[in-house]
């Protein structure tokens, strides 16, 4: 029998901390988001410094509740991903250190995505898109305070 490929994944790189899990057919097992839109709302948009601390309160939480909502544990996961970047530094920082963590203490791989790349490839999870497909990716301000 073949092993399950499951992977959990970070991203970390503005404002909200998630963590999900899929399986190798990319079915999504856990989907955790905790965002701080509230948090940085009076401020008129993300203040860098207040995200980075916010990861770091939420990173072990979020992580917990997916492993809750895919009702598995650390051991049956066979991969760790987090976003590498683009992204605000002190949240991609936290998210790929907490990646690494992971990954060495259960000596499995870690995969560092591009963030822009993260965003282009999951359009491929609601829809059979086959390669080359064309998008359009507009990035930077995406709140409304």
């Amino acid at each position: 029998m073949t092993k399950q490929s499951i992977i959990l994944g970070i991203e970390s790189s503005c404002d909200e901390t998630c963590c999900a899990i899929i399986n190798q057919n990319g079915d999504i097992l856990a989907n955790v988001i905790a965002s701080q839109a509230s948090i940085h709302a009076p401020n008129g948009g993300v203040v860098p410094e207040v995200a980075a601390r916010e990861h770091l309160s939420a990173m072990r939480p979020v992580i917990t509740e997916a492993l809750k909502q895919s009702g598995l544990t650390l051991e049956k996961i066979n991969g760790i991903a987090a976003t590498g970047g683009p992204g605000l530094i002190g949240g991609v920082l936290i998210g790929t250190m907490t990646a690494k963590a992971l990954a060495f203490a259960r000596d499995l791989p870690y995969y560092a995505i591009n963030h822009l790349e993260g965003h282009a490839l999951t359009a491929r999870f609601t829809h059979k898109l086959e390669f080359p497909y064309l998008l359009l990716l507009v990035s930077g301000v995406t709140h409304n305070y």
